[in-house]
């Protein structure tokens, strides 16, 4: 976490040196700023309440009992201090617009210091109009997905559950999605309707007025393109940092023997601040003149603001400057045994007819598998679309059997099946076995890490090689899920020979391709093992449109599937899925057992 202070550092300054003091408060002060500037938007209220974390978190710094933990620590009481805020203003006082400040405006700050463009800007834009109880989260997972927070962090302020806190994120980013398309209509010429829409509506942006003109543009033909080709918002902070504070710009100096705060700052903060922040410490007040920072642009928060930027402008297109995790959302139930598709059931679209089927590619590749539920055609389909593999996510083949030749791989999909009997089953169908599906989704298997290394023991009891559960995003995330598991099994001996991937992008564009294989990469290069991609495509859970056109489809196959074959370290690939009926007929590979889609003529090519 760049530019703040060691353990060592918190220790010193717990123990009252002064130099350290002044250094933590340094280091962390654009951290706290960051937070509370995005949850409350810019209000008027930022200082006041940055003043309040700083002074309470000088006070209590003796009582930390794990200098490790002080970040987490500061974390938690940043998020209390911004709840007490809200809670002490009276239920229908909202944070009127009105009284932001305008030189806290840490949006336009990102937009103007940073010189952001495009998507990028969009997205700035678009925190504006979130709810507020949206704002809190935002600010943790701003951070979280630009490498500043972990995923631990921010379970602990908030004080929800891992669970809960992934299910609270995945509806804010679908939120956040919509207003980047608000954000979007409302910049380009209107249609006559949209101008209509508007009729009354004050410039502010506000909820009901998101609802209004996302209504709207879902619905109209000229105005629904703002919901296309949104690259996913974790790509846009990919490889920012927050700025950190110049050295001698400002020095807080704490009496820590007398309670007293005394405070300076250079002379180029302090004519440049418009105004200061009283400090209240042992009932000695003191000034500290924040705003200064604020002015000269070191500390800003709110939005999109304090990032430096250190990648690429959006589009990414190469695979090696990606480096965090595809996020879809979190997955309902899907046909049984549970593949990981989420939403509601789409309705059956017009399709044109399929172009007469070139003949099969037989096993063109040992790598070419697919994810497959039971339907009609199933065993025709596996052997046309040319698979050397595939699984159901069941222990075995009984429902779905496959043609000679192409292996079924068993799955123990849950807690539920680690018992002698299924363990038997899956023996009995071959040499590999696939671990639990997405236990890091609640809708899924929902398995603790605990759980997971808990029951392991069992699966590497059958002999078979084992490939990691597969989770649903973030597996090249220090201290994700997927993370603790591989550093649970490594302290416990613990055998994992392959670890398992899904992958779904909502960027239906050319730069999906490269997202995709950057994250392969990544987890390559974190746990330096074979990689099986167990399902992958483009879906767009949050968003409209929700499902990739045919020609987008074949073009992410074509260059997915290319990157695949020639990554040595990937074993298996799964495409999902194989069955193109019913709710799956947007995004499948086959009609019946002949009869390929667009997007399935890609995969039967594919290897």
């Amino acid at each position: 976490m760049v530019g703040q202070p060691d353990t060592a550092t918190v220790i010193a300054a717990r123990a009252g040196d002064p130099v350290a003091v002044d250094r933590l408060v340094a280091g962390y002060l654009p951290l706290v700023y960051t937070i509370v500037g995005r949850a409350l938007e810019g209000h008027a209220d930022v200082d006041d309440v940055v003043q309040e974390v700083m002074l309470r978190v000088l006070r209590n710094l003796g009582e930390l009992r794990d200098p490790s933990a002080f970040r987490s620590w500061l974390v938690a009481i940043t998020v209390r201090q911004v709840r007490e805020r809200f809670r002490a203003r009276p239920p229908a006082d909202p944070l009127d617009p009105d009284l932001r400040d305008p030189g806290a405006d840490f949006t336009d700050l990102a937009i103007t210091r940073l010189e952001l463009s495009g998507q990028r800007r969009e997205t700035a834009e678009a925190t504006r109009w979130l709810d507020d109880d949206n704002r809190e989260l935002l600010s943790l997972w701003w951070l979280e997905a630009s490498g500043e927070l972990t995923r631990d962090e921010i379970v602990d302020a908030s004080g929800l559950g891992r669970q809960h806190a992934a299910v609270r994120i995945q509806r804010m980013k679908a939120q956040l999605e919509t207003a980047r398309a608000v954000v979007r209509a409302l910049r380009g010429p209107h249609c006559a309707e949209l101008t209509g829409v508007l009729t009354g509506w004050d410039g502010h942006p506000g909820p009901l007025w998101r609802k209004r003109i996302a209504r709207h543009t879902r619905d109209c033909r000229l105005c629904s393109p703002a919901w296309q080709n949104l690259v996913e918002a974790e790509r846009l902070l990919a490889g920012m940092a927050l700025i950190p504070l110049p050295p001698g710009l400002a020095i807080f100096k704490i009496n820590a023997l007398g309670g007293t705060a005394t405070g300076a700052v250079s002379s180029a903060a302090s004519t440049a601040a418009p105004a200061s922040i009283v400090a209240k410490t042992g009932g000695i007040v003191a000034q500290k003149v924040l705003a200064g920072l604020l002015a000269t642009g070191v500390v800003a928060g709110g939005g999109a603001a304090v990032w430096s930027y250190r990648s690429p402008a959006e589009p990414i297109t190469t695979a090696a400057a990606v480096a965090s995790p595809q996020a879809p959302p979190p997955s309902a139930a899907a046909p049984s045994p549970t593949p990981s598709v989420t939403g509601p059931s789409p309705s059956p679209s017009r399709r044109s007819p399929s172009a007469p089927a070139a003949p099969p590619v037989a096993n063109a590749s040992a790598k070419k598998g697919a994810a497959v539920w039971k339907f009609a055609g199933s065993k025709g389909a596996l052997k046309d679309v040319g698979a050397s593999w595939y699984y159901s996510w069941s222990a075995n083949d009984n429902e779905v059997p496959g043609p000679a030749g192409v292996e079924f791989v068993p799955m123990v999909w849950g807690a539920a099946d680690v018992t002698d009997a299924r363990l038997k089953e899956v023996e009995a169908e071959g040499d590999v076995l696939l671990g639990f599906n997405e236990p890091d989704l609640a809708e899924q298997s929902n398995m603790t890490v605990e759980a997971a290394l808990a029951a392991w023991p069992k699966l590497e009891a059958t002999g078979m090689k084992l490939v990691s559960p597969a989770v649903a995003f973030g597996g090249d995330t220090a201290g994700g899920w997927l993370d603790r598991f591989m550093t649970g099994a490594k302290s416990r001996g613990l055998r994992v020979d392959a670890i398992a991937l899904h992958w779904y992008g909502s960027d239906f564009s050319s730069a999906s391709v490269d997202q995709f294989l950057g994250y392969v990469d990544a987890v390559y290069r974190r746990y330096r093992k074979p990689i099986w991609i167990t399902e992958f495509g483009l879906i767009n859970f949050g968003g409209s449109p929700k499902y990739a056109g045919d020609a987008q489809k074949v073009a992410f196959i074509k260059g997915a599937t290319t990157g695949l074959e020639k990554r040595s370290y990937v074993e298996r690939y799964a495409y999902f899925g194989l069955p193109a009926v019913g709710d799956s007929v947007d995004f499948g590979l086959y009609l019946d057992g002949d009869s390929p889609t667009a997007a399935g003529r890609a995969y039967r090519a594919a290897g």
